[in-house]
């Protein structure tokens, strides 16, 4: 049977519009990606084939190599690339979810145990952003630039394009000194009030920038720099 000779809210297409994602089996949901059949076999016939090859489990789909997915028959390599996309896109999001820090960031001295583990005994400059909302929960945190031992370019507009995508209200600018001295320079001065400027003007808050070294940092907020026990 076409699909297009189904009942109306037997269609994938739809029975989402009409019931929400929620509604639909995860074959149906393969077959809106997927969107057409082959053969005698129309959308859904197909999308049910692809989930009887990985047992009906989707962790089993999202690990199958794409030459193994690409040779089922009907699928293809743009079947099988939309399929491994949108399931990468679904690991990302559960991994985001799964690094929020839940609990409020309330400190610079928070925010230096949640970057050490990233900057330490690197002999480069790295330039971080922490993203936060309103509460100040962690919903993203993100290497901007990598540079030289001595700087690091600091780019606006990523963190501008990055800060919005993420709807955060907060960010906190972190990079690391590998010459031990957390101190900022002309430059870090010149560039967090640049920056501060610029999420201003889309009503986002940056409420520090911290400079990482070994066993200590600075904080813009706090204007001064901590030693760590």
């Amino acid at each position: 049977m076409r699909i297009m000779e189904m009942c109306p809210d037997e269609r994938p297409r739809e029975k989402m519009r009409q019931k929400g994602a929620r509604a639909l089996s995860n074959a149906e949901l393969l077959a809106i990606l997927i969107s057409s059949g082959t053969g005698g076999k129309n959308v859904l016939e197909l999308a049910q084939e692809v989930m009887l090859s990985c047992g009906g489990r989707l962790a089993l789909l999202a690990t199958m190599p794409l030459e193994i997915l690409e040779r089922q028959k009907g699928v293809g390599k743009v079947k099988a690339i939309t399929i491994a996309a949108a399931l990468e896109l679904g690991r990302r999001s559960f991994e985001e979810l799964s690094i929020m820090d839940k609990r409020s960031i309330t400190s610079p001295a928070m925010v230096y145990q949640i970057m050490i583990p990233h900057l330490k005994n690197i002999d480069h400059e790295e330039c971080w952003i922490i993203m936060m909302n309103r509460s100040h929960y962690v919903i993203g945190k993100e290497m901007i630039s990598s540079g030289s031992m001595e700087n690091t370019s600091l780019d606006t507009k990523k963190i501008l394009r990055r800060a919005i995508e993420k709807q955060c209200s907060y960010v906190i600018l972190v990079h690391n000194h590998p010459s031990g001295n957390p101190r900022p320079g002309e430059a870090d001065i010149y560039q967090t009030e640049r920056l501060k400027r610029t999420l201003r003007a889309v009503e986002i808050s940056l409420i520090d920038h911290i400079i990482v070294a070994e066993d200590s940092y600075f904080s813009f907020s706090e204007d001064q720099v901590c030693k760590i026990k």
